[in-house]
């Protein structure tokens, strides 16, 4: 199942972040601001663990891809277009963190994705191209309404370890660029009992461990890896040293080339690399 890739590319590595700050939050309690303690965790994430991130990027030479949604680009801007400046994607990631999936009847979906996209049009210059659903849940109607709107590509589901194509209403489809909870990391390090979050958190070795064993899968078998990450959770101290030393493990093997989720998708669609589907 090797040889997707091409020229001597063998494994293909995309490192992403939803810039989420508070906006999760925000969107699950409309009382958000009776919680200060819970805010501030997010806030964390624009305040400090981004600057972490995008230095660590720069140190290693390192394209990355950015879903951030409406509302931080909009309390953000400075930041964001940092992010388009110093080359890294900036993809849809909803308004106020709001998966399709729990809109409510009076929610209008399509209304949201449009809102999102004019306001990241407004700041990088382009129309965005990449979507990642809040909390990867799509609706039924999702992939439908990101093909009318011409997006390229989604990244929320989790059939396969390498880009597929997902089929759309009018014969219209997309690029799945998947991801996959093991590969995320909230499951490990989130620690929030306002929200119920309460399960015991992961020490960063632990991380590394695991997302070491996971490259080495995917750099075994020739597959993508796709990690995702959070500004506010990852950029903590000795979480971006985790990732870091996960960065120079990556980097001693030869044949790896760091993407942004942009340039995958688009070499799928464009440069035959549709030939690995399966």
């Amino acid at each position: 199942m090797s040889g997707i890739w091409p020229g001597k590319t063998k494994c293909v590595v995309l490192l992403s972040f939803d810039f989420d700050g508070t906006s999760i939050l925000r969107r699950t309690l409309p009382d958000a601001e009776k919680y200060p303690s819970r805010l501030s965790q997010g806030e964390f994430g624009p305040k400090v663990g981004i600057f972490r991130i995008l230095d660590l990027l720069e140190r290693y030479e390192i394209p990355a891809s950015f879903f951030v949604p409406g509302w931080m680009v909009e309390t953000n801007e400075a930041t964001v277009k940092a992010l388009v400046r110093r080359g890294h994607e900036v993809a849809h990631h909803g308004y106020m963190h709001e998966p399709p999936s729990s809109l409510g009847p009076q929610e209008d979906e399509g209304a949201i994705l449009d809102k999102g996209s004019r306001i990241l049009q407004g700041i990088t210059g382009e129309q965005p191209l990449g979507y990642r659903s809040p909390s990867w849940e799509l609706s039924g109607k999702s992939l439908d309404l990101l093909a009318e709107r011409g997006f390229l590509y989604d990244s929320s589901l989790m059939g396969n370890d390498i880009p597929y194509f997902v089929e759309a209403s009018g014969g219209r489809r997309l690029v799945e660029l998947p991801v996959h909870w093991a590969q995320d990391d909230v499951p490990y390090y989130v620690y929030a009992p306002v929200t119920g979050r309460m399960g015991p958190m992961a020490s960063p070795e632990d991380v590394l461990s695991a997302w070491q064993w996971e490259f080495d899968g995917a750099y075994k078998y020739g597959r993508a890896f796709m990690l995702t990450m959070h500004p506010h959770t990852s950029g903590r101290l000795a979480r971006i040293v985790a990732l870091e030393k996960l960065i120079q493990h990556i980097k001693a093997q030869p044949g790896v080339e760091f993407m942004r989720c942009i340039d995958v998708a688009q070499g799928w669609t464009e440069q035959g690399m549709k030939r690995g589907r399966r």
